[in-house]
């Protein structure tokens, strides 16, 4: 997406569609693994979150790069605010640090998304520049969730 940050051709939309759906699976994963912990309810709230973004940027990409980041801002936001109030209480079990940083992150990133689709000339530049760290964040999270459950058993 950096290669074509300033045009909203196929590829970009399709990656723009499919992250919001990683974390649809992420999500469902991490509420299967939780359920011991606690109750997923917010996980999927974030799963619902998610699948409906995929959607909206889908149709968002129709409009123009300025409506993609709206979406895309609105949906950091909210993933981002999801994702602190689900890791700060299950700190004790480990893994929860990164994805306590991205959901941080995410809301910070979310606005700066929303305030940049009112630029002069809107890029996707740090979309793509987003995906990135919340990649990292979620496989440290998950290298991190596995040993603790493999120490426990």
């Amino acid at each position: 997406m950096f290669t074509t940050a300033a045009n909203l051709g196929p590829l970009a939309a399709t990656l723009l569609v499919l992250y919001p759906l990683f974390d649809v699976g992420a999500a469902i994963v991490d509420a299967r693994s939780s359920r011991a912990t606690g109750s997923p309810a917010l996980l999927y709230v974030n799963v619902a979150v998610s699948s409906i973004t995929a959607i909206g940027v889908a149709i968002a990409c129709a409009s123009g790069i300025p409506a993609v980041l709206r979406v895309w801002g609105a949906w950091a936001i909210v993933a981002g605010a999801v994702q602190l109030i689900v890791a700060v209480p299950r700190r004790k079990m480990g893994g929860q640090w990164p994805m306590i940083l991205s959901g941080g992150i995410s809301v910070l990133a979310g606005a700066s998304f929303i305030l940049g689709a009112a630029a002069p000339n809107p890029t996707l530049a740090n979309a793509a520049g987003y995906a990135i760290p919340g990649g990292i964040f979620f496989l440290i999270s998950a290298f991190r969730l596995g040993r603790t459950a493999k120490r426990k058993h």
